[in-house]
């Protein structure tokens, strides 16, 4: 029974690609939290093993199945993707998004000193940030935070491994 579950986690994050959720899996596998977490271990350690070109990282309360680090330089022979680059205005959006989320356009604007309506769109396009709700003062403007696709660019389990901000 175990095997098969961990065959199915497998699966799942293979086929999404994408962090999966804790709460998700133990619903979709139909198998108890304390289960699921020692599975979880046991999978990560195996997959932890010289070898492997995969591994399954915990993020933000879920999953991830990726690549290990020390194959990037093959994968990008391999793939060669085209990489559009952030200008400097989405860099830094992005970063006051990530430390001072939820986070309005207007507060990025105020902070920033210009209009960011075309850098929240493309931030929004590559999946970085997400809408996370309105914030509750007149107009209810629509609040911003990161995505687990931001994490998983940058390499990050979650927003607590962001670097400290110098004062």
């Amino acid at each position: 029974m175990r095997d098969e579950v961990k065959a199915a986690v497998e699966a799942i994050l293979f086929m999404r690609g994408e962090r999966v959720g804790t709460d998700e899996l133990v619903e979709i596998l139909d198998v108890p939290m304390p289960e699921l977490r020692d599975i979880m271990r046991e999978l990560i350690a195996e997959y932890f093993q010289p070898g492997r070109g995969l591994q399954i990282v915990p993020v933000d309360d879920g999953y991830l199945m990726c690549t290990k680090k020390e194959y990037s330089d093959i994968l990008a022979r391999a793939a060669r993707p085209i990489r559009r680059r952030l200008s400097q205005a989405a860099l830094e959006t992005l970063a006051l998004i990530a430390y001072r989320q939820p986070i309005t356009r207007a507060e990025i604007e105020k902070i920033r000193g210009v209009k960011v309506d075309r850098v929240i769109n493309n931030l929004l396009e590559r999946g970085l940030i997400e809408e996370v709700g309105v914030k509750d003062t007149v107009g209810k403007p629509i609040l911003y935070g990161t995505t687990a696709e931001f994490l998983r660019l940058y390499g990050l389990t979650s927003l607590k491994d962001l670097p400290p901000l110098e004062e």
